[in-house]
């Protein structure tokens, strides 16, 4: 049984929900932190004694976001299954995350900052680009299996992943394209798969 959040940390939850709510609807400029803490529910001191500036409040809502997004994208390496059979489970986790609406505003707020404001985002992006995620474990784990070629398993996650955020992320956040149909997003799935597979995986019929 999970216990209950104490006071201050359901404080930090309402500020960051309301953070996010505020910096998609208004973008990083005009979302404003007085509005932050009627949003919340809370006084601005308390929004800054839990965030020292809004760059900080900014920083944590992007990282909190892409946290909780990237502990949707996991699996467990399985020596008994097969390669193509993982990756395709692992990168339709993955498009489940890039069509959330909520993750492509925040994205679109953050990409923008990265071309407005470079100082302040693309410290920002680089740690998000840092932390451990579901596919770049994945691969590391079948790296050690002797199953996909040694190198760095970032470079190889990244590969991968580009492939299906040209499809299903790029042109969302930056045409406001739709999310694309199942249908599509299964074939880009398979196709990035595929090219994975032919140039990375020890046995290309894995």
């Amino acid at each position: 049984m999970t216990a209950p959040l104490r006071l201050t940390d359901r404080k930090r939850r309402a500020i960051l929900d309301a953070a996010a709510d505020q910096f998609r609807a208004h973008g990083y400029e005009a979302a404003s932190v007085d509005g932050i803490a009627a949003l919340a529910g809370v006084s601005k001191r308390t929004v800054y004694n839990h965030f020292p500036s809004k760059e900080e409040l900014f920083a944590a809502t992007l990282m909190g976001m892409f946290e909780r997004d990237a502990g949707l994208v996991e699996l467990d390496y399985s020596r008994a299954r097969g390669l193509r059979e993982q990756l395709v489970e692992l990168m339709t986790q993955k498009m489940r995350t890039l069509a959330e609406r909520d993750f492509l505003d925040l994205a679109r707020v953050a990409v923008g900052e990265a071309i407005h404001a470079p100082e302040r985002a693309l410290p920002l992006l680089a740690r998000l680009g840092e932390r451990e995620e579901g596919v770049t474990a994945w691969i590391r784990a079948a790296q050690a299996d002797g199953r996909i070629k040694p190198g760095d398993p970032l470079f190889a996650s990244t590969m991968l992943q580009g492939q299906v955020k040209t499809f299903a992320f790029w042109p969302q956040v930056a045409m406001g394209a739709a999310p694309l149909a199942p249908e599509q997003a299964a074939r880009v799935v398979e196709a990035a798969v595929s090219m994975f597979l032919a140039y990375f995986a020890v046995d290309a019929a894995a």
